[in-house]
C-alpha cells in the first residue's frame, strides 16, 4: 500500500508553507503513488515555468470530455494567485491526500481539477516580511507576479502568460464550480472564514437566483455544521460594522467575475489574516469539503441550470454591461465582531482606529447585496473586427470564441460607434490607464472590409463574454483596458495658413455648414475670437477630417 507523502505544513506543525519546488515535488510524488491523481503540464507563465493541472476522480479518469460524459460535476480549484495567501495551497494538499488514503470519501459524481500554485513568480519571491499584518506562516511569496502584475486583475486584459494559460485550463475543464482560495485583510472580527460569492444579480437569470437562494445558503449551513460561522466577504459601507456591509462586485477582471461570463458558479474564500495559520488552513479545508459535498448532492440541478443558461444566452436579446449598487434594498446578517473605537496613535499621536478584543459582540447588520443594471446593450447579430487589431483577436481565440475570417473584400452595412467622451485614470493601474464613463454615439454606415477581417457571430455560448469585452461602455471591456486607445489620437490634421483657402472654398460651396459656423460664433464668444477653433470646426465637418479618429473599430452587424 502506498505511503502518504508528508507536507511541509504538517512537518512544521502549521508554521510553514512550502516553496514552489517543494509544492511541485509533493504533487509529483503523490501522482506517482496514487493512480487516482492525474498531473499534467499546461501553458507557460511569466516566471519561465509551466502551470500544472492536477485531476482527481475515483475512477482514475483525467480526460475532461470523458468525465462530462460520465455525468461528473467538475470543480476547479485555484491556489496561490496571491502566494502571500497560501492557505489553499496547503489545505488542498491535505484534502486530496485524505481522499486518496480514504480518510475522506470523494463522491463518485465529482471530479476535481486543481492548479496547485498559479502565481509561480510570486511564489518564488519569498520573504517573511510581505503582508506585514498577516498572522503566519513563517515565510511566503509576494502578491506580484514576475511582471509585478496582480494576476487577480488580469483575466480580461491578459498581460501575463499566466492569464492566457488559465484561459486554456478553464475552457478545457469547463468547470461547474470554481473556487479561488484567498486570505482577506482589513478589519478585525471573530469570523475565521469569509466568502466572496459571485454577485447574484450580475450572474443573472436562473443561475443567479439559484446561487442566491440555494447554493450560497447551502454552503453556509454546511460550514455551520463543521463549526465555522461563515460570513460574506467583509467590506463595510462605512468605517465600522454598524454602517452595514456591501457585497463585493466582482467584475470580469477578477477570477470569479471571469468565471461568471462562462456560466460557472464561482466563489472566492477569504480567510481572516489575523487568525492563526492552522485555523485558516483548517477552515479552507472545511469550505472546500462543503463545496464538494453540496455540488455532489445537487449535481442534477447544477447541470440543468448550466445547460439551460448556455442555450438561453445564445438567443438572449439584451445584456447589462454596467451596474450600480441599490442601497434601497438590504438584508440582515449576523456579524460577530469586536467593538471599535479610537485611541492616540503611538506613531503619530493622532486618533487611530482599533478593535478591542476584550469586547466581542454579535449583532445583526445590514447587508447590501442588490445591484441594478446601469447600462444595457442590445445584442447585434455579429461583430466585425478588422484584422489589424490582432491583439484583441488573439485574446478572443484564447477564449475559444467562434469566429471566421471574411473570404473576400466586401462592403457591409453596420452600426458604427463613435467615442464621444470618456475619463481615464491619471495614474497607472495594473500597467494600464483605465478608461471609464464612456459615452458613445452611433449611426449606420456601409463600411468596406477586407479579406481576412474577422466576423464574430453572436449565436454562441461566448455571447456574454463577447458583449462584456467588445462593448466599449462595459467597465472591463478591451476599450476600458486601452486596447483601442490608438483611435483616440488624431493622426491627420491641417496647417492653418494652408487650410484657410481650402476652408473658405468649402464654406462657399456648402452654405449649410457656413450657417452652422456663424450660429456657433454668435452663441460662443470665445469661439468667435479663436481663428484656429473655427478652422478646426470646418475641418471636422468636412471630408478632409480623418474618419478613423474616435471611430470604434468593432462594428455591429444588425441584420
Amino acid at each position: 500500500m502506498a505511503q502518504p507523502v508528508p507536507t511541509i505544513y504538517e512537518q512544521s506543525k502549521g508554521a510553514k508553507t512550502p516553496a514552489y519546488a517543494e509544492i511541485i515535488d509533493w504533487w509529483t510524488k503523490m501522482h506517482k503513488r496514487y493512480p487516482q491523481i492525474g498531473m499534467r503540464t499546461m501553458g507557460p507563465t511569466d516566471a519561465g515555468y509551466p502551470l500544472h493541472l492536477i485531476t482527481l476522480s475515483n475512477d482514475k479518469d483525467s480526460d475532461f470530455n470523458s468525465l462530462r460524459k460520465k455525468n461528473k460535476r467538475i470543480i476547479l480549484i485555484n491556489n496561490g494567485i496571491h502566494p502571500g495567501e497560501p492557505d489553499g495551497i496547503d489545505a488542498t494538499m491535505l484534502l486530496v491526500r485524505d481522499f486518496v488514503t480514504h480518510k475522506k470519501q470523494l463522491p463518485d459524481n465529482i471530479a476535481l481539477a486543481i492548479i496547485p500554485v498559479y502565481n509561480i513568480g510570486g511564489c518564488l519571491n519569498r520573504s517573511p516580511y510581505y503582508r506585514v499584518d498577516q498572522n503566519g506562516p513563517d515565510s511566503f511569496g509576494s502578491r506580484g507576479n514576475s511582471q509585478n502584475l496582480d494576476l487577480n486583475r488580469d483575466f480580461i486584459k491578459c498581460d501575463s502568460r499566466e492569464a492566457r494559460s488559465f484561459a486554456e485550463i478553464f475552457h478545457l475543464c469547463d468547470p461547474d464550480v470554481f473556487v479561488d482560495n484567498h486570505v482577506s485583510n482589513g478589519a478585525d472580527y471573530q469570523h475565521i472564514m469569509t466568502l466572496l460569492t459571485s454577485q447574484h444579480n450580475k450572474l443573472g437569470g436562473a443561475m443567479g437566483e439559484y446561487l442566491h437562494q440555494q447554493f450560497e445558503p447551502g454552503i453556509y449551513a454546511l460550514m455551520k455544521q463543521k463549526g465555522f460561522d461563515l460570513v460574506p466577504y467583509v467590506d463595510f459601507a462605512g468605517k465600522t460594522p454598524e454602517a452595514g456591509m456591501i457585497a463585493y462586485f466582482d467584475s470580469p477582471r477578477y477570477s470569479s467575475g471571469y468565471a461568471s461570463l462562462w456560466h460557472t458558479f464561482a466563489f472566492v474564500p477569504e480567510t481572516h489574516m489575523l487568525k492563526s495559520y492552522p485555523q485558516r488552513v483548517e477552515s479552507t479545508y472545511a469550505l472546500m469539503e462543503c463545496f464538494i459535498g453540496y455540488t455532489a448532492a445537487n449535481s442534477a440541478a447544477i447541470k440543468k441550470l448550466r445547460q439551460a443558461t448556455k442555450q438561453s444566452v445564445k438567443t438572449q436579446a439584451e445584456f447589462p454591461v454596467s451596474w450600480e449598487l441599490d442601497r434601497g434594498h438590504s438584508t440582515e446578517i449576523t456579524f460577530r465582531g469586536f467593538e471599535a473605537g479610537e485611541k492616540p496613535s503611538s506613531v503619530s499621536g493622532l486618533p487611530r482606529l482599533w478593535y478591542d478584543r476584550s469586547k466581542p459582540f454579535e449583532k445583526p447588520i445590514k447587508y447590501f447585496n442588490t445591484y441594478a443594471p446601469k447600462t444595457i446593450v442590445q445584442k447585434p447579430v455579429a461583430y466585425i473586427i478588422p484584422q489589424g487589431w490582432w491583439k484583441v483577436i488573439e485574446l478572443l481565440k484564447a477564449n475559444q470564441v467562434t469566429m471566421k475570417p471574411l473570404t473576400k473584400d466586401t462592403t457591409i452595412e453596420v452600426e458604427v460607434l463613435r467615442i464621444e467622451d470618456y475619463k481615464t485614470t491619471p495614474r497607472p493601474y495594473e500597467a494600464h490607464h483605465l478608461n471609464s464613463d464612456v459615452k458613445v454615439s452611433s449611426g449606420r454606415q456601409a463600411v468596406p472590409f477586407r479579406k481576412g477581417d474577422w466576423y464574430i457571430p453572436l449565436n454562441q455560448e461566448a455571447n456574454r463574454f463577447l458583449i462584456e469585452v467588445l462593448e466599449p461602455q462595459a467597465p472591463d471591456s478591451y476599450f476600458a483596458w486601452n486596447f483601442f486607445d490608438a483611435i483616440l489620437i488624431q493622426k491627420e490634421g491641417f496647417s492653418g495658413y494652408a487650410f484657410e483657402d481650402i476652408a473658405a472654398d468649402y464654406l462657399q460651396k456648402h452654405p449649410d455648414l457656413k450657417k452652422k459656423l456663424e450660429d456657433k460664433k454668435a452663441a460662443d464668444t470665445a469661439f468667435a475670437k479663436n481663428a484656429y477653433a473655427q478652422l478646426d470646426f470646418v475641418y471636422r465637418h468636412s471630408p478632409y477630417y480623418e474618419p478613423a479618429h474616435l471611430r470604434y473599430p468593432v462594428y455591429r452587424v444588425l441584420k
